[in-house]
């Protein structure tokens, strides 16, 4: 810990000792040796020279008396305490001038008085104190110690104050107050990539240090630290990366179970400085490329069987049995398979095993026939069960929808097949006889009381003949009870399809086939009818308009009834058949006939055949019923029959709408008619009529009306009547969407639509919409409800980049090309009437605009007609507003000035070639291996997307995009591109392509040129061919051309002509002096070289007409000459450096030739001669002389010590001499410690003579005394 001062026992400065130490001080002076270790000094040298003022030195000795032998020991100088004195001073020997001048004995007192106040002339002082070590938190000071010239205050060399005197070093604390909060920073983490720009960070955190000393610190928020956060992130590694491969995401599996592969795509990227990465063809990637084909981890696949084919038929004529083998197999996740045990797959159909086969019939012999395959007499119809009976009988071929508990006998006639032989399956899988079941050998089966788990496809199989029949049931709420599915299976290998194929091919068949129209549905072939048939029969089941019959109780009918007498039946209304019976081909037409109606027609139609299908089933029931009274009653008059016949179905045909019905189905005779009527475009007609009242809850209109719903009106009938050849199919939409019918919204057999008991949801515009092969037509009406006004809107979103002319609703998106004209319709119905305005983005439109009935027309569309168009209908109960937006379209075309895309090639900062793409091409040369930019100059509205292409195909070349799209950068073009660059510029109003092409120009050597002649005259003179590297014919740098050869350069003579006469000089002739100036000469004389290289001499007329004569002689060397001159050696009385060795010295100077000294620089080139030497002495002959160890001063304890006498004495004299001269070898120890043991009951004694003096001084407490004077201090 640091105090205010800190201040060192022993060498205090004199300013700082205490009372006590100048007491101790002047205790220890005195001139002899005392048994207390006391500075001892010698007599003074006499002084360094013989007149002035010199110096003398002198030996201060540490040294002690030791009092058993009195001799006296010297110790090291630590081991004395207090200031040491003086070891060197002044001295003054006179004046120098050689005359005598005496002093009286007070002058030489004062004077040398004044020689010894010279050691004290320089002392050591403080003078004040370093700046803090710290700013906060506690530092240190240190005192700077300088040494002082007492007399003028100014700092001296240090040299001149006693180094033995300079003060302790002294500190002292300062900026005691605590830091503030201050930031603690981090080292950066190593970078998070090694290219391409990675992130460093670091931590950095708001720290307060609440002590230097144990350095403790806590962390703060930040807010508390009011200088800026330092960064906690930065950028390293900037610098591209190689390409390298990147991997996308695996794909899915190719199995889901059982093994399998997943694939994926790698990419050669680079990751660039600016963090992009730029897609580059697969060669730039020098690595390996990793895999991109794994095997999946996926689950074993379940258990299933392994189906061989079939083997050949078991005879070789006639009929007989096929077999084919199953394994169970196990597919596992690695891919391969196992056999495992059967009875873990699922139990396997008998029949999936062996099947029946039938070859041609055994040959007879001597009886040669061509008998034919098997054939099975079927029936096609269909049997709908209306009543319970107790059995029913059917033959092959047909469906059947029956009453639970019926017991069915189910007939297979056959033709060329023994009966025996038949088999049957039901949904594919073999029939036995069973207590429910009985398949008899004569070629039928019956099932006993039908339950629904019989629903299915029951399947006669007669060799390679096989007929089915559907049996479905009809529960009691007239509804077909669902059984399991029918599976149709195909005559194909079950172990080549999966049952997921098998089912989905059932779902082809079902919803695929029959919707969407196949071939074979376009043969007149219906595959798989049965779902369309339900829902035929279903619809027949539950219709209502029976004649006689509520239907309510079918099942409530006795069996009794069939022996009513025929008395009561020609009293009774005609009833239901027990079974309607109905030809499969009359439902099929209707099946094929709604496959080809539209989708929002078909549950129309559907029920209008239904119930035409119920007229026609009903009229040939009662027909076959009327042939059987005939056939029994014939002395009956017929009329008597015939009435109720007509009268019933007269009833009937009213209430089923035949005339709708016949409208539908045309006869014969209207198809006749109807070919022969020339072909017309769909019109409804518009009658001009107020809408017909015919009572206070029911309002018939025709088109063209507003009908305004009241409170009571229950029911609301829209007529549509529409001419044209083909007739016109009819359809109704609410606002721009598809009516849906339902109890309220029904569709009459006339085309007109009721709604009954009309509501605000069916306020609206209702169009109705005729079309045939030639066109359509369409009108709307308006239902509203009287007050706020209605507006047609549409949803619709149109774009017409083609037509001139375009029509649409209020409400819709408009997009379209320039100068098109747009027509917006806002057809409003109100009561009271509204008044109709329009305004474009909330402004308010000029009359100008506006055109009759709601109509608003803007002519020659341009880019400024852009907005939102709104339509407002105001009436006194309120108002409604819908709008439509129009957007121009432009499509692309070339920018009008090219300064406009100049700007963008230089806003790129790169100053490459460029060139501009056209729609004709255009054509630019650019250097191999170089970087070229092409530029998209394309506007359109809304902003075209370019894409970039090469040959017509996506870019694979290194390229980079710019300007978003609109440049491109091709990298490092190295071979001449075969196809053509083209930049796609596409938007909603169409596209635009446009093309240049870049062709590469070799670097070439050139020797058109020759170079200037190497001479003007004379018989030297060549010329070199130039050689040049030309691209283009323009001069490049000739590093390009080094791969090219060289071509051969012959050298041509030129200018070879005798030359002018000139003065010809020789060279300069050596100086005549090395320094104080010299004189130098050449020879000077007029020539004249020949062609043929001879020199001629001339006389110097001819050369001074040419020009000056050039001088002969010249100055030199005009620096003085200087030298080194040494004075001779001095006296051999330097320091000793070894035996007999000491050091001479003399002086070096730089002269002049004339005794001027001048400065040792100009002499520098010279070598120096030595200034010191060393020299041999008699003086230096010395050594250390050593006594022999004193006996020790005590027996035990701390202070036991011996001491030796160690003297400087001359080897030849053996004479003690001052002891520096053997200061060049190391001087023995004269004294050591000894005995160092502790001492056992030792008593407390003084060991000196001046303990009184020291406990008067209360020395005492300082360790060094109070062991000493043990005896007084203990007494203290």
């Amino acid at each position: 810990m640091i105090i205010d001062e800190i201040r060192p026992l022993e060498k205090l400065p004199v300013e700082a000792k205490l009372p006590w130490y100048k007491q101790a001080q002047e205790l220890e002076e005195g001139a002899v040796v005392s048994e207390e270790p006391s500075f001892i000094p010698e007599a003074w040298s006499s002084c360094s020279v013989t007149c002035g003022v010199g110096s003398q030195v002198r030996l201060v000795k540490c040294q002690v008396l030791l009092s058993f032998s009195q001799s006296v020991a010297d110790l090291p100088i630590d081991e004395c305490e207090g200031p040491k004195p003086v070891s060197q001073r002044a001295c003054y020997s006179g004046p120098c001038s050689g005359e005598a001048t005496e002093y009286t004995p007070e002058e030489t007192d004062l004077l040398y008085g004044s020689l010894q106040e010279f050691d004290e002339l320089y002392d050591w002082e403080y003078e004040g104190f370093t700046e803090c070590s710290e700013s906060c938190g506690g530092g240190v000071q240190e005192a700077v110690v300088t040494c002082l010239n007492k007399q003028t205050r100014e700092i001296a060399d240090e040299t001149l104050c006693i180094m033995s005197r300079r003060p302790p070093q002294l500190l002292k604390a300062c900026s005691l107050d605590p830091c503030p909060p201050r930031w603690e920073i981090g080292k950066w983490s190593t970078c998070s990539l090694t290219c391409g720009v990675g992130l460093q960070t670091r931590d950095v955190f708001c720290s307060h240090l609440l002590s230097r000393e144990t350095n403790e610190t806590v962390i703060l928020a930040d807010e508390l630290c009011h200088k800026p956060k330092p960064s906690l992130v930065q950028a390293c590694n900037r610098f591209d990366c190689p390409p390298s491969w990147y991997p996308t995401e695996w794909q899915e599996c190719s199995q889901t179970c059982g093994g399998g592969v997943q694939k994926r795509d790698m990419l050669c990227k680079q990751r660039l400085a600016d963090g992009s990465l730029l897609e580059l063809p697969e060669t730039f990637c020098s690595m390996p490329k990793p895999v991109t084909q794994q095997a999946c981890k996926n689950e074993d696949c379940p258990n299933e069987w392994l189906l061989s084919d079939w083997s050949q038929c078991s005879v070789t004529c006639g009929e007989g049995t096929q077999s084919r083998n199953a394994i169970c197999r196990k597919m596992l996740k690695t891919g391969g398979s196992v056999i495992i045990n059967s009875s873990l797959c699922p139990p396997l159909p008998f029949s999936s095993l062996i099947r029946p086969c039938a070859l041609a019939a055994c040959a007879r012999h001597n009886r040669p026939t061509h008998k034919q395959s098997p054939h099975i007499v079927a029936v096609k119809k269909v049997y709908i069960q209306t009543r319970k009976q107790k059995k029913l009988h059917f033959i092959v071929g047909g469906y059947a929808y029956l009453l639970p508990k019926t017991s069915v006998i189910l007939r297979c006639p056959t033709r060329r097949f023994r009966k025996s032989m038949i088999t049957w399956e039901k949904d594919d899988k073999r029939l036995i006889t069973s207590a429910h079941i009985t398949i008899a050998p004569y070629g039928y089966m019956k099932i006993h009381r039908l339950k629904p788990s019989d629903t299915g496809t029951y399947t006669c199989i007669a060799g390679p003949a096989r007929e089915r029949f559907v049996i479905k049931l009809i529960g009691s709420n007239k509804k077909l009870i669902p059984g399991q599915p029918t599976v149709i299976r195909e005559e194909e290998s079950m172990g080549k399809a999966s049952l997921n194929e098998a089912l989905r091919t059932q779902e082809k068949h079902v919803n695929g086939i029959l919707f969407n129209g196949s071939k074979a549905e376009k043969r007149g072939h219906i595959a798989d009818p049965s779902s369309w048939y339900d829902d035929i029969v279903s619809r027949l089941l539950q219709h209502r308009g029976w004649p006689g019959e509520s239907l309510e109780s079918w099942e409530a009918q006795e069996s009794m009834e069939r022996n009513i007498s025929s008395e009561e039946d020609q009293s009774r209304e005609y009833n239901l058949p027990f079974t309607m019976v109905t030809e499969q081909k009359r439902l099929d037409d209707i099946i094929r006939n709604l496959s080809q109606q539209p989708e929002e027609l078909k549950d129309i139609y559907t029920e209008q055949l239904v119930v035409q299908l119920a007229h026609d089933i009903f009229r040939s029931h009662l027909e076959h019923q009327e042939s059987v009274l005939k056939a029994s009653r014939r002395r009956v008059d017929s009329t008597s029959v015939e009435y109720p016949f007509h009268r019933r179905v007269s009833g009937f045909t009213s209430s089923l709408r035949t005339s709708s019905a016949e409208a539908l189905l045309p006869t014969s005779m209207d198809m006749t008619n109807s070919l022969r009527r020339p072909h017309q475009k769909p019109a409804i007609l518009r009658k001009i009529s107020a809408a017909q009242q015919l009572s206070a809850s029911e309002v018939v209109t025709h088109l063209g009306q507003t009908v305004v719903l009241a409170s009571g009106t229950l029911s609301v009938l829209l007529h549509c009547e529409a001419v044209g050849n083909p007739k016109p199919t009819i359809s109704w939409a609410k606002n721009g969407e598809e009516v849906k019918y339902n109890d309220r919204m029904l569709l009459q057999p006339d085309d007109s639509l009721q709604i009954l008991a009309p509501v605000e949801a069916d306020v609206g515009f209702y169009a109705c919409n005729a079309s045939n092969a030639l066109g359509s037509d369409s009108v709307s009406i308006a239902v509203t409800l009287a007050g706020k006004p209605l507006i047609k809107a549409s949803r619709a979103t149109v774009i017409n980049t083609e037509l001139s002319a375009v029509t649409v609703d209020i409400g819709s998106t408009v997009k379209t090309i320039q100068r098109a004209n747009v027509t917006i319709n806002c057809q409003v119905a109100g009561v009271p009437e509204a008044e109709v305005t329009w305004f474009k983005n909330k402004v308010k439109l000029s009359s100008a605009h506006h055109l009759h009935d709601g109509l608003l027309l803007i002519a020659n569309v341009s880019l400024a007609d852009q907005g939102l168009y709104s339509c407002k209908a105001a009436n006194l109960r309120g108002e409604v507003t819908e709008s439509s937006q129009l957007f121009v379209l432009e499509p692309p075309r070339p920018l009008p000035q090219l300064e406009d895309f100049t700007a963008v090639l230089f806003s790129t900062g790169t100053r490459l070639p460029s060139v501009l793409t056209s729609p004709s091409g255009t054509k630019m040369a650019i250097s191999p291996g170089s970087s070229a930019l092409i530029g998209c100059a394309v506007d359109g509205h809304p902003t075209p997307n370019i894409t970039w292409l090469y040959s017509g195909k996506p870019l694979s070349l290194r390229h980079h995009l710019l300007a978003a799209g609109r440049v491109l950068q091709i990298f490092n073009i190295s071979d001449a591109p075969e196809g053509e660059f083209s930049c796609l510029a596409q938007n909603e109003a169409g596209s635009l392509i446009q093309n240049t092409s870049l062709t590469i120009q070799e670097y070439q050597w050139s020797v058109d040129k020759l170079m200037a002649c190497s001479a003007s005259c004379g018989h030297k003179g060549v010329q070199l061919p130039q050689l040049r590297c030309l691209l283009d014919g323009s001069e490049v740098n000739i590093s390009h051309c080094k791969e090219k050869p060289k071509p051969s350069l012959q050298p041509i003579a030129c200018n070879r002509r005798d030359c002018p006469s000139r003065w010809m000089v020789t060279s300069w002739s050596p100086c005549t002096r090395s320094c104080g100036g010299g004189i130098q000469t050449r020879r000077v004389t007029c020539q004249r070289l020949t062609a043929k290289g001879s020199s001629v001499p001339m006389s110097n007329e001819a050369c001074v007409q040419v020009s000056k004569r050039p001088v002969d002689t010249q100055n030199c060397n005009k620096q003085p000459c200087v030298e080194w001159v040494a004075s001779s050696w001095g006296q051999c009385n330097g320091p000793c450096i070894g035996p007999r060795l000491a050091v001479q010295h003399r002086q070096i100077l730089c002269q002049t030739k004339d005794g001027t000294s001048v400065s040792s620089d100009q002499c520098s080139a010279l070598p120096r001669p030595l200034s010191t030497q060393n020299c041999w002495t008699d003086i230096c002959g010395v050594h250390w002389r050593v006594s022999l160890w004193t006996v020790c001063t005590a027996t035990c304890g701390n202070y036991g010590f011996q001491s030796r006498r160690v003297d400087c004495v001359h080897i030849r004299t053996n004479k003690p001499v001052l002891e520096h001269y053997c200061s060049w070898r190391p001087r023995p120890a004269n004294w050591q410690r000894c005995n160092i043991t502790p001492c056992e009951n030792m008593e407390c004694r003084d060991t000196t003579r001046y303990c009184e003096k020291v406990k008067q001084l209360k020395l005492c407490q300082l360790t060094q005394f109070k062991s000493r004077c043990c005896g007084t201090c203990g007494k203290a």
